[in-house]
């Protein structure tokens, strides 16, 4: 192989390599802009369920909260009512 020849597929070499790498530039544009658009689709979903836990679900965990603390107050008012009432009974039955 002769100089000449040599620097042919030397060329040719290149731009092959050239080619490559402008196939390959323009696949990871493609990829990147629908990663990018698939974030994008992801993150709008994500502010739904945020918007969602704060306006709908939050409310409802508090009022059920509420709800049992208030049962737990009146469970205690019942018991010391039957503690008094117990001792009364004690009391009479000696």
């Amino acid at each position: 192989m002769n100089d000449r020849e040599l620097l042919e597929f030397i060329a040719a070499q290149v731009g092959n390599l050239t080619k490559d790498l402008t196939e390959f530039k323009q696949e990871t544009k493609e990829e990147f802009r629908a990663l990018k658009n698939h974030v994008t689709k992801i993150d709008a979903q994500l502010t739904k369920i945020e918007i969602t836990l704060e306006t709908d679900i939050n409310p409802k965990i508090e009022a059920l909260f509420d709800g049992h603390k208030q049962n737990t107050k009146l469970l205690e008012e019942i018991h010391d009512e039957v503690a008094k009432h117990e001792e009364f009974i004690i009391k009479r039955v000696k």
